[in-house]
Protein backbone atom coordinates (compact mmCIF):
# COMPACT_ATOMS: atom_id res chain seq x y z
CA UNK A 1 0.00 0.00 0.00
CA UNK A 2 1.38 3.28 -0.98
CA UNK A 3 2.01 6.00 1.97
CA UNK A 4 -0.34 7.89 0.61
CA UNK A 5 -3.39 5.35 0.93
CA UNK A 6 -2.10 4.93 4.12
CA UNK A 7 -2.51 8.07 5.70
CA UNK A 8 -5.67 8.81 4.01
CA UNK A 9 -6.74 5.37 5.35
CA UNK A 10 -5.67 6.36 8.89
CA UNK A 11 -7.18 9.95 8.26
CA UNK A 12 -10.79 8.18 7.40
CA UNK A 13 -10.16 5.88 10.23
CA UNK A 14 -10.35 8.70 12.61
CA UNK A 15 -13.27 10.30 10.71
CA UNK A 16 -15.13 6.78 11.57
CA UNK A 17 -14.13 6.41 15.38
CA UNK A 18 -14.64 10.35 15.80
CA UNK A 19 -18.69 9.37 14.08
CA UNK A 20 -19.16 6.10 15.90
CA UNK A 21 -18.42 8.27 18.65
CA UNK A 22 -20.55 10.86 17.98
CA UNK A 23 -23.39 8.28 17.54
CA UNK A 24 -23.32 6.68 20.40
CA UNK A 25 -23.28 9.87 22.60
CA UNK A 26 -26.07 11.08 20.45
CA UNK A 27 -27.62 7.79 20.98
CA UNK A 28 -27.04 8.30 25.21
CA UNK A 29 -28.53 11.62 24.91
CA UNK A 30 -31.45 11.10 22.91
CA UNK A 31 -32.53 7.91 25.47
CA UNK A 32 -31.36 10.30 28.47
CA UNK A 33 -34.15 12.99 26.73
CA UNK A 34 -36.48 10.64 26.14
CA UNK A 35 -36.43 9.63 29.59
CA UNK A 36 -36.38 13.49 30.89
CA UNK A 37 -39.54 13.94 29.02
CA UNK A 38 -41.07 10.98 30.52
CA UNK A 39 -40.22 11.84 34.05
CA UNK A 40 -41.72 15.24 33.85
CA UNK A 41 -44.91 14.34 32.17
CA UNK A 42 -45.54 11.63 34.77
CA UNK A 43 -43.93 12.88 37.54
CA UNK A 44 -43.85 15.95 37.55
CA UNK A 45 -46.96 16.98 35.00
CA UNK A 46 -45.31 19.11 32.86
CA UNK A 47 -43.57 18.02 29.90
CA UNK A 48 -40.68 20.35 28.25
CA UNK A 49 -41.37 21.10 24.76
CA UNK A 50 -37.81 20.99 23.93
CA UNK A 51 -37.40 17.14 24.02
CA UNK A 52 -39.16 15.57 21.45
CA UNK A 53 -37.90 17.96 18.62
CA UNK A 54 -34.12 17.18 20.17
CA UNK A 55 -34.37 13.70 20.55
CA UNK A 56 -35.90 13.30 16.70
CA UNK A 57 -32.95 15.47 15.89
CA UNK A 58 -30.30 13.57 17.49
CA UNK A 59 -31.83 10.54 16.82
CA UNK A 60 -30.68 11.91 12.79
CA UNK A 61 -27.70 12.24 13.28
CA UNK A 62 -27.00 9.05 15.16
CA UNK A 63 -28.84 7.44 12.40
CA UNK A 64 -26.64 9.23 9.24
CA UNK A 65 -23.44 8.80 11.43
CA UNK A 66 -23.70 5.05 11.86
CA UNK A 67 -25.49 4.66 8.81
CA UNK A 68 -21.78 5.84 6.74
CA UNK A 69 -19.57 4.22 9.28
CA UNK A 70 -21.46 1.12 8.08
CA UNK A 71 -20.71 1.88 4.53
CA UNK A 72 -16.84 2.31 5.16
CA UNK A 73 -16.71 -1.42 7.55
CA UNK A 74 -19.14 -3.29 4.80
CA UNK A 75 -22.04 -3.64 7.49
CA UNK A 76 -24.79 -2.81 5.50
CA UNK A 77 -27.12 -5.49 4.35
CA UNK A 78 -26.92 -6.95 0.70
CA UNK A 79 -27.97 -9.44 -1.80
CA UNK A 80 -24.91 -11.90 -1.79
CA UNK A 81 -26.40 -14.95 -3.24
CA UNK A 82 -24.67 -13.97 -6.30
CA UNK A 83 -21.57 -13.30 -5.21
CA UNK A 84 -21.60 -17.59 -3.83
CA UNK A 85 -21.61 -18.63 -7.47
CA UNK A 86 -19.58 -15.76 -9.27
CA UNK A 87 -16.19 -16.40 -9.31
CA UNK A 88 -13.29 -13.90 -7.61
CA UNK A 89 -13.12 -11.11 -10.92
CA UNK A 90 -16.90 -11.33 -11.20
CA UNK A 91 -17.20 -10.74 -7.00
CA UNK A 92 -14.91 -7.62 -7.53
CA UNK A 93 -16.60 -6.28 -10.15
CA UNK A 94 -20.03 -6.43 -8.34
CA UNK A 95 -19.00 -4.87 -5.16
CA UNK A 96 -17.65 -2.13 -7.06
CA UNK A 97 -20.81 -1.11 -8.49
CA UNK A 98 -22.60 -1.63 -4.89
CA UNK A 99 -19.88 0.90 -3.84
CA UNK A 100 -20.48 3.37 -7.00
CA UNK A 101 -24.38 2.89 -6.04
CA UNK A 102 -23.53 4.09 -2.39
CA UNK A 103 -21.70 6.75 -3.75
CA UNK A 104 -24.52 7.75 -5.99
CA UNK A 105 -26.84 7.63 -3.14
CA UNK A 106 -24.36 9.46 -1.30
CA UNK A 107 -24.28 12.66 -3.14
CA UNK A 108 -28.00 12.40 -3.58
CA UNK A 109 -28.23 12.65 -0.28
CA UNK A 110 -26.11 15.83 -0.02
CA UNK A 111 -27.69 17.45 -2.89
CA UNK A 112 -31.14 16.88 -2.51
CA UNK A 113 -30.80 17.54 1.29
CA UNK A 114 -28.71 20.69 0.91
CA UNK A 115 -31.65 21.58 -1.14
CA UNK A 116 -33.63 21.25 1.76
CA UNK A 117 -31.47 22.97 4.53
CA UNK A 118 -31.56 26.04 1.77
CA UNK A 119 -35.48 25.50 1.86
CA UNK A 120 -36.25 25.93 5.44
CA UNK A 121 -33.19 27.63 6.87
CA UNK A 122 -35.52 30.56 6.99
CA UNK A 123 -37.88 29.13 9.30
CA UNK A 124 -37.13 28.32 13.02
CA UNK A 125 -38.03 25.57 15.15
CA UNK A 126 -40.14 26.58 17.97
CA UNK A 127 -39.36 24.80 20.13
CA UNK A 128 -35.54 24.50 20.17
CA UNK A 129 -35.67 28.31 18.67
CA UNK A 130 -32.75 27.26 16.19
CA UNK A 131 -32.78 27.30 12.51
CA UNK A 132 -35.42 24.34 10.54
CA UNK A 133 -32.32 24.12 7.94
CA UNK A 134 -30.52 22.40 11.26
CA UNK A 135 -33.86 18.92 10.85
CA UNK A 136 -32.22 18.30 7.23
CA UNK A 137 -27.96 19.19 8.42
CA UNK A 138 -27.41 15.33 9.13
CA UNK A 139 -28.77 14.35 6.11
CA UNK A 140 -25.88 16.55 4.41
CA UNK A 141 -23.24 15.02 6.73
CA UNK A 142 -24.34 11.64 6.51
CA UNK A 143 -24.29 12.00 2.74
CA UNK A 144 -20.92 13.45 2.63
CA UNK A 145 -19.53 10.59 4.77
CA UNK A 146 -21.24 8.11 2.79
CA UNK A 147 -19.48 9.16 -0.72
CA UNK A 148 -16.54 9.92 1.34
CA UNK A 149 -16.26 6.33 2.50
CA UNK A 150 -17.72 4.55 -0.40
CA UNK A 151 -15.18 6.78 -2.57
CA UNK A 152 -12.21 5.53 -0.36
CA UNK A 153 -13.73 1.57 -0.97
CA UNK A 154 -13.31 2.19 -4.74
CA UNK A 155 -10.05 3.98 -4.72
CA UNK A 156 -8.31 0.75 -2.69
CA UNK A 157 -10.51 -1.76 -4.45
CA UNK A 158 -8.58 -0.20 -7.88
CA UNK A 159 -5.32 0.08 -6.11
CA UNK A 160 -5.78 -3.65 -5.95
CA UNK A 161 -5.90 -3.57 -1.77
CA UNK A 162 -7.44 -6.30 -0.25
CA UNK A 163 -10.78 -4.99 1.03
CA UNK A 164 -13.75 -7.82 0.42
CA UNK A 165 -14.28 -10.56 2.62
CA UNK A 166 -11.42 -13.08 3.54
CA UNK A 167 -13.21 -15.88 2.29
CA UNK A 168 -13.57 -15.00 -1.25
CA UNK A 169 -10.27 -16.56 -1.27
CA UNK A 170 -11.59 -20.11 -0.33
CA UNK A 171 -13.21 -22.49 -2.10
CA UNK A 172 -16.92 -22.98 -1.46
CA UNK A 173 -16.06 -25.89 1.39
CA UNK A 174 -13.63 -24.06 3.50
CA UNK A 175 -16.16 -21.06 3.48
CA UNK A 176 -18.04 -23.43 5.06
CA UNK A 177 -15.78 -25.08 7.52
CA UNK A 178 -14.79 -21.62 8.56
CA UNK A 179 -18.53 -20.34 9.28
CA UNK A 180 -18.96 -23.27 11.59
CA UNK A 181 -15.70 -22.85 13.37
CA UNK A 182 -16.54 -19.06 13.80
CA UNK A 183 -20.30 -20.13 14.56
CA UNK A 184 -18.57 -22.60 17.22
CA UNK A 185 -16.03 -19.70 19.10
CA UNK A 186 -19.38 -17.71 19.20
Amino acid sequence: MSAALRRLGGFLGGVSTLSLWLAGIGLVAMTAMVAWQVFCRYVLNDSPSWTEPGAVMLMSWFIFLGAAVGVRENYHLGFDVLLYVLPKSGKKWLRMISDLVAFAFGNGMVWYGSQLVALTWGTTLPALGISGGWDYVPLVAGGALVCLFSLERIVLRLSGEPIDDILDDLPPAEVAAELDTANLKA
